[in-house]
């Protein structure tokens, strides 16, 4: 188990997560705070199966309005529910995106070595906004660009993201830069 934070400029906040990967399954949980969109805080506990798929992840979201659960589950199968009602809109998808957080963007990196290897990837993510926890579908690119240097893609948005050997983010451009070694 290791610790990583990250001061995370998109949300103007801070997240910590502890980490453990082995037999190629990523555990982790973790604790966020930020300001924007609005302040809010959050917790989440993340569990993928084999090859980085994700299982299961769970978030509780604090802001203003209240608290917010989500539980978000891939039944192995390519078929999501989100607090037990069906999201058709991301069959398919193999991993969960929690919005503003870091640390999702490596199952994929993983799963596909691009942090290591040449190759591009396209991915239909179940990508979830914070701090209102509404899931819907993303489309995705991870190209490889160098050693630890992958580019993200979504939309109109780009950015150059530096992994340590890992496949943890340790600079996300206007998003996450690593405050800890881990």
């Amino acid at each position: 188990m290791r610790a990583i934070t990250w001061e995370v400029s998109g949300s103007q906040g801070v997240e910590t997560a502890w980490v453990q990967l082995g037999d190629g399954r990523l555990r982790a949980r973790g604790r966020a705070v930020g300001t924007v969109p609005e302040p809010y805080w959050i917790s989440y506990e993340l569990q993928t199966a084999q090859g980085f798929v994700t299982r299961r992840l769970t978030v509780t979201a604090e802001a203003e309005a209240g608290s917010r659960e989500l539980v978000l589950l891939h039944d192995g199968q390519g078929r999501w529910t989100a607090n037990d009602e069906p999201l058709p809109e991301v069959d398919g998808a193999l991993d969960c995106d929690l919005g503003l957080c870091p640390l999702t963007n490596t199952m994929p990196v993983l799963r596909h070595g691009l942090h290591q290897a040449p190759g591009e990837r396209e991915f239909l993510m179940a990508w979830v906004s914070v701090p209102d926890l509404a899931v819907r579908g993303s489309r995705q690119t991870y190209t490889h660009l160098g050693p630890g240097r992958v580019r993200f893609a979504s939309g109109d948005f780009r950015s150059d993201l530096e992994f340590d050997e890992d496949g943890y983010v340790v600079d996300y451009p206007r998003l996450a830069t690593r405050l800890t070694a881990g």
